[in-house]
């Protein structure tokens, strides 16, 4: 059983009593269900199945090895459901010199997968924050937009997942994020429509209820991509 406040969805290694020489991996959803997750020998027989359902042989020379491969490369694209946004900014700074002004991180950039379509999602982030007597490392704030990108996502959630971890956990004085991505699930199928950028917000605290806080934070953000849409 995992710690009260832990990540929503973590990864448990457990011992099954009965016949089995590898441990079995189990996962915990949202709602603490517990469930079996697939071993790799099952993840690399689907990887087959689909070659096969795609109208290729999965035994020709070129593609014996895929299936290793897809199951590796899921394991970096997904890496996010084993780590806890709690360990990554529990450690927090306080001799800071009386600074209370905003600390933004802009132009992160992150890769996801739509959670429909498991195509790639391709972005980046902006990220304030205005302490309240402590600061964490910035890299802990770009390490914790992949923790959540590297989860199937949708970018709305995914926003709002940001912001609200920075402010449960590091308890500001307001939270400002903006996610600008595009979609391939919209690009590269569908309706593929190119060059289309997705823009989210989410603000917390100040950023929420003062109007120059938020142009403030606006402001140092910029147009996004370069264009002439403003967030203001």
């Amino acid at each position: 059983m995992h710690e009260p406040g832990a990540s929503a969805r973590q990864i448990f290694e457990v011992g099954k009593t009965v016949n089995t020489p590898k441990p079995l991996s189990l996962i915990a959803d949202e709602n603490g269900r517990i469930s079996e997750k697939p071993s790799r020998e099952e993840a690399e027989k689907a990887v087959r199945t689909l070659i096969r359902w795609a109208g290729d042989d999965p035994d020709r020379e070129g593609l014996l090895d895929t299936p290793s491969r897809v199951t590796k490369a899921y394991e970096e694209w997904f890496a996010g459901y084993e780590a806890d946004p709690i360990e990554i900014l529990k450690r927090t700074f306080e001799e800071t010199d009386g600074y209370d002004d905003m600390v933004l991180l802009k132009d992160i950039r992150f890769e996801s997968h739509c959670e429909h379509h498991m195509a790639a999602i391709i972005g980046k982030a902006h990220v304030a924050y205005l302490p309240d007597h402590r600061v964490v490392g910035i890299s802990k704030l770009a390490r914790l937009i992949e923790v959540y990108a590297k989860r199937l996502q949708i970018q709305e959630k995914m926003t709002a997942q940001i912001a609200n971890a920075i402010d449960e956990i590091l308890q500001p004085k307001g939270v400002a994020v903006v996610i600008e991505a595009a979609h391939q699930c919209m690009t590269t199928r569908g309706i593929k429509k190119s060059g289309v950028t997705m823009l989210t917000s989410r603000m917390l605290g100040v950023f929420r209820d003062n109007p120059t806080t938020r142009r403030e934070f606006l402001a140092m953000v910029g147009s996004p991509s370069g264009g002439d849409v403003s967030f203001l």
